[in-house]
């Protein structure tokens, strides 16, 4: 996919993370807190499909990513609202606020100390900067791992994962006993 990108592979390299950072900033301004994995969804098509597109496509490769990025954006746009229409039939519940917000942090806590040391050191590491220092960082935590950043990602996709079902449940508990 490089190759498609710049023949020169630091330039191709350059290219796809100013790709990667335009698109998931446009993503993030159309208030989608998926961001970075629509962006790695949009990465897994374009490599299925850059072997055919390659040899006929004319133009700026960039354009052909924000192309695919799109479509997996309406894509998801669909889903989260078939999500939405299913759970309840309306716009989602506000953000938690006052015992809400103070059970989702205690939750959160304890999920987190449920999660294996480098998993939990992972993750905290993952979130901690912000803007272009971000970036930076996480490209250096996945050389310090000798990983590819898109296996970083994945792996705190799954992390992630792990950590919303803790926290659901949790707060399902939190709320039964509540109630109770």
């Amino acid at each position: 996919m490089f190759d498609w990108l710049d023949w020169d592979r630091e330039r191709a390299a350059q290219k796809f993370e100013d790709i990667r950072s335009r698109v998931v900033k446009i993503l993030v301004r159309r208030q989608c807190y998926e961001a970075e994995e629509l962006w790695d969804e949009t990465v897994n098509r374009v490599c299925k499909l850059v072997a055919k597109v390659a040899e006929t496509y004319v133009g700026d490769p960039a354009l052909y990513f924000y192309g695919v990025a799109r479509l997996v954006h309406r894509e998801w746009l669909k889903e989260e609202k078939y999500k939405r229409d299913a759970l309840e039939g309306g716009p989602p519940p506000p953000p938690p606020s006052g015992p809400d917000l103070e059970s989702l942090h205690v939750c959160l806590d304890n999920c987190l100390q449920e999660l294996e040391e480098d998993d939990r050191r992972l993750i905290l590491e993952y979130f901690e900067k912000e803007k272009r220092e971000k970036i930076e960082h996480r490209k250096a935590m996945a050389e310090a791992r000798g990983i590819t950043l898109n296996t970083l990602r994945m792996r705190v996709h799954r992390i992630n994962a792990d950590l919303e079902k803790c926290i659901v449940t949790c707060l399902s508990d939190t709320q039964v006993k509540w109630t109770q």
